[in-house]
Order: structure tokens, then sequence, then C-alpha cells
């Protein structure tokens, strides 16, 4: 097979090709695949990452660590400046997502579920693309930008939902009047655990799990791949550079996200297909 070029920096080559082939026929076979998304996905979406080169916080410096208290403490203020940021990595963010669109990744990834190939996706990104791209069973473990949630029953709403007064704030919880606050997950702040439940009982399935675009660093999220290894399954990594994962992964795809799920989605209805 010759190379081919699947954008202007990274050519598919036949050996890693061959390794995708494997990849997709082991998901295709597997019996609960599931999957772990991070920022390098998004990043692939023109979405820049939060630390590192051209980060947004490398640029504007690190929000405060405590957010989630400053809200309980200020409810009210923290929905000022979120109706009005005047936080520069807070307008850059919130353009970045606005204008982003989903890629061939995210698209990978939705159809691998349409197919029945991918049981649960968990994603520790904020921007909705993975529901853009059709996705259904996405576990947003840091939330979406594009929710709002109540603190107290955890119930998420779209901005049409809820009334949002100025002269009244903070909104109020329709279901049981608990304090409404964005879905993302603030510094500080609890992972929801109807999210983390979600998100265990799919690894407690899983044997085999995808991880692309994380540097599997951030907690609880990093210690999900390592579990399925414990149990036995196999772990694809999917990541341009190394990671801390690398050196445990069963199998490393080394290439941007967009590029080699769009061939391992190619390979894993192939293998699909044989098997019928």
């Amino acid at each position: 097979m010759a190379p081919s070029s699947t954008s202007t920096d990274f050519v598919l080559d036949d050996a890693l090709d061959a390794a995708i082939r494997t990849a997709g026929e082991w998901v295709a076979s597997a019996r609960h695949p599931i999957a772990l998304t991070g920022a390098g996905l998004s990043v692939e979406s023109g979405i820049p990452p939060f630390r590192g080169p051209g980060g947004i916080w490398t640029r504007y410096g690190e929000p405060p660590m405590d957010g989630y208290q400053r809200f309980l403490r200020d409810p009210r203020g923290a929905w000022l400046e979120r109706l009005s940021p005047k936080q520069d990595w807070m307008r850059a963010l919130g353009e970045a997502v606005r204008v982003a669109k989903p890629n061939p990744g995210h698209r990978a990834f939705a159809e691998l579920e349409r197919r029945g190939m991918l049981a649960a996706l968990i994603t520790q990104n904020i921007d909705d693309l993975h529901r853009q791209a059709g996705h259904e069973r996405v576990l947003e473990i840091h939330g979406n930008h594009r929710l709002l949630r109540c603190i107290e029953c955890n119930a998420r709403f779209d901005p049409s939902e809820i009334a949002v007064d100025p002269e009244r704030l903070p909104p109020l919880c329709p279901k049981c009047q608990g304090l409404i606050k964005t879905d993302v997950v603030h510094f500080g702040e609890p992972i929801p655990p109807d999210v983390l439940r979600d998100c265990f009982a799919a690894v407690e399935q899983s044997d085999l799990m995808i991880v692309a675009g994380t540097s599997a660093t951030v907690y609880p999220a990093a210690e999900f791949p390592y579990e399925v290894l414990r149990q036995g399954g196999r772990v694809i990594e999917v990541n341009p550079e190394p990671s801390e994962l690398t050196p445990s992964a069963t199998l490393l795809l080394r290439g941007p996200g967009a590029a080699v799920l769009a061939r391992l989605l190619d390979h894993a209805v192939a293998a699909r297909e044989a098997r019928a």
C-alpha cells in the first residue's frame, strides 16, 4: 500500500496502518469496547489546550484553583462573570469553543457507536463536539459548556429552559430549588456523582478501551485505562506524542487522532463485515 497523506504534516505509512488494522480487529471483536478522550482531540478542531505551547492558561495565566468555593461564596458574582466575562482566558476559550466543529475523530467514534462497536465514551472535554458529531452515549466527566446543572439534584438543563434574570441571580432549579451553575466542573468541585457512577460502571464492564488525545495525568479519568488493564482488557492509545500511559498501553497508534481514528473506523467495519 502506498503511503497516504491525511494532512499536510502527517503521512499514514504501512507500519502504522497495519497497527491500526490490528486495533480495528480488536474493536470489532470486543465484548464491551469503550473510549476515553482528552484535549488533544479537541485541538484538532481548533480549540487550544489549557497548558503547554499555545495553551490558553500559558498565554493568559491559570484561573483560581478554588473556583467552586468562589461560586458557593458568591453565586451571584459568579453568574455576572459568566454573563459578561472579564478574564481574558474565559473569553478566548468561549470564542474557540463557539466556532469549533467536530473533526473526523469525533465522527469516527460516533459511527463506531452507531454500528454497535462502542458501548460508551468518557470525555474530559467540555466542548460538546462528541454530541455534535452524533454520539449519544457520552459521559462528560468535566461537564458540558452548553448546559446548566443544579448542584443539589444534578439535573441538567439547556439554557433555554432556565430563565436568567440579571436582577435575580443565581437562578434556582425548577425541580428542587437548588443553585444552578454551568455544567462545567470548576476547580475544587467534585465530579458529579451520576457521571462518575456511570464511568465506573462502563470501565468495570470493559474489555477494551481506546484512549485518544489525553496525557493520562488528570484523575480520576487517568485511572480508567489502568483499571481496564487490571481486568485483563486491552488499551489502545492514540496520541501523536508519548504520555504517561504509553509504557502500559497494549497497542500504541502514534499519530493525530482525527486521521488515525478515521482509519480505525474503516478497519473495524471491515473486520466486522468479515466476521459476519
